[in-house]
């Protein structure tokens, strides 16, 4: 017996990545710019810490609520459609037949060919052929608002600490470039990371993140010292 190819491909990670890199790249620069604005307004250290302890936590709180709230409406949306396309494969299964015929041969099947194989595809899970082909839904896009929200929170939190700990041990007079490098320098490997885990082009997503960091950080910066006592 022949044995089962099985292959892993790096996009079944998109959806633990993208709230994952989302809410670390956050973490990092919302923590970052609250404590340059504030130190760059003269607050004294004790204020920059807790400024940032408050910034942690609830920026963890909102990307929790906010990732689980959106995944979830996609997961209702899904559950939806799929329910409306078992309700039309009960009322007229042949309709449907020649709906995922006419699928195939548009991706280029002859019509004997593409009428064999939704015959085949629709005998072994009907509904999952018309779920994938027709709603572009499977096992690697599916919704999962739990782990979203959870993975959100979490990298929101270890992205938050980075500056955070720089800020607790960086001395007064180079505590706002202290923040500044460690940030951009933990954006950097970020970038690395999550073009390496995606299979994309590294340089590009490290400059990304850099330079729209660095100037987020500037402009809060900027404002802390316009407005500051």
């Amino acid at each position: 017996m022949a044995k089962r190819h099985h292959e892993q491909h790096r996009i079944e990670n998109i959806g633990w990545l993208r709230a994952s890199v989302l809410g670390a790249n956050d973490g990092i620069v919302s923590t970052a710019c609250l404590l340059v604005g504030v130190a760059a307004a003269h607050a004294d250290h004790r204020t920059i810490l807790l400024t940032g302890v408050a910034g942690l936590v609830a920026g963890a709180m909102s990307m929790a609520t906010g990732e689980y709230v959106s995944v979830h409406s996609q997961s209702d949306s899904e559950k939806a459609a799929l329910a409306e396309e078992s309700a039309e494969l009960a009322a007229d299964y042949p309709a449907e037949h020649r709906e995922l015929t006419s699928i195939y041969m548009h991706r280029g099947l002859d019509l004997a060919l593409a009428g064999k194989v939704a015959t085949e595809l629709m005998a072994h899970d009907a509904l999952g052929a018309h779920a994938r082909d027709e709603l572009g839904i499977s096992h690697i896009s599916t919704a999962r608002p739990l782990q979203a929200a959870v993975a959100s929170a979490a990298s929101f939190s270890a992205g938050a600490l980075v500056p955070l700990i720089v800020a607790s041990l960086a001395p007064a007079d180079y505590l706002i470039s202290s923040i500044e490098v460690a940030a951009l320098l933990s954006l950097a490997l970020l970038g690395w990371l999550a073009a390496k885990a995606g299979g994309a082009r590294v340089l590009p997503a490290v400059a990304r993140v850099t330079f729209w960091s660095a100037l987020a950080m500037a402009v809060t910066s900027g404002a802390g010292y316009l407005f500051g006592t």
